[in-house]
């Protein structure tokens, strides 16, 4: 998550070289619209960048947390957890998707390490 976190830090600043120019060229527009047109073409050219921060397994394996789930293992109801994507591993297209209570998803964790999945 940490690097997930850092590389959307760094977007954010490279943001700025990249729109400064945009405003630049629009300084004769009301400020609120240049500002707008200024978003719009980050929102076209950041749009992919962010997708690619948040789904890239690169960056990290992607988790799926939901409120209020019966434990695949214990039967307990809890917030649950269920590993996605990683290195090695692939269940996003799941039909039945099973979540873990914390204690057991962090026994599952640590079972898939051992398998030679990069959690």
């Amino acid at each position: 998550m940490l690097k997930r976190y850092i590389a959307y830090l760094i977007r954010w600043q490279l943001s700025t070289p990249i729109l400064a120019p945009v405003l630049t060229v629009l300084f004769w527009m009301n400020k609120w619209v240049a500002a707008a047109i200024a978003n719009l073409i980050g929102g076209l050219i950041f749009f992919w960048v962010d997708r690619f921060i948040f789904s890239s397994e690169k960056l990290g394996p992607i988790w799926e947390v939901k409120d209020n789930v019966r434990c695949a293992d214990c039967g307990k109801i809890a917030r649950g957890y269920r590993l996605v994507k990683a290195v090695n591993y692939d269940r996003t297209k799941d039909p039945s998707p099973e979540f873990r209570c914390e204690k057991c998803s962090k026994r599952k964790t640590e079972e898939l390490r051992k398998r030679g999945v990069k959690v």
